[in-house]
């Protein structure tokens, strides 16, 4: 069986499709089926695993058809991505709010945090 790619959107595959299996048989509108995903990602954040105390914030260019982007990119010592942000020039001051949300929105402090040592 294929995997079905739901690339854009929200919410991850696997409450996507369990959602359409709901509205299919059951008499559901649209916002019934919206709320009961949001019920599902709630749940699905709640129980995700403490992320690590070893955290790597770095900056890299990247090239999106055919323009420069900055992304910030902080990750785990397990692979898992924290967050991220793409602007299109640099910014110091984003980068900045950014790794403050990012604080705020994990509520978790790193031990450690490695950066790529530039003056960003």
């Amino acid at each position: 069986m294929d995997e079905v790619s739901y690339k854009g959107h929200q919410y991850p595959a696997e409450i996507i499709a369990h959602c359409v299996w709901l509205y299919h048989p059951f008499p559901l509108s649209f916002r019934e089926v919206e709320d009961l995903m949001l019920v599902y990602a709630n749940r699905l954040r709640r129980h995700r695993a403490r992320p690590g105390d070893k955290w790597h914030l770095d900056e890299v260019f990247i090239r999106i058809n055919g323009t420069i982007y900055d992304l910030w990119r902080a990750v785990d010592q397990h692979g898992n991505v924290l967050d991220f942000l793409v602007q299109s020039r640099r910014y110091a001051v984003a980068a900045k709010k950014f790794f403050r949300r990012m604080l705020k929105r994990l509520r978790y402090l790193p031990r450690v945090l490695v950066t790529d040592k530039l003056a960003s």
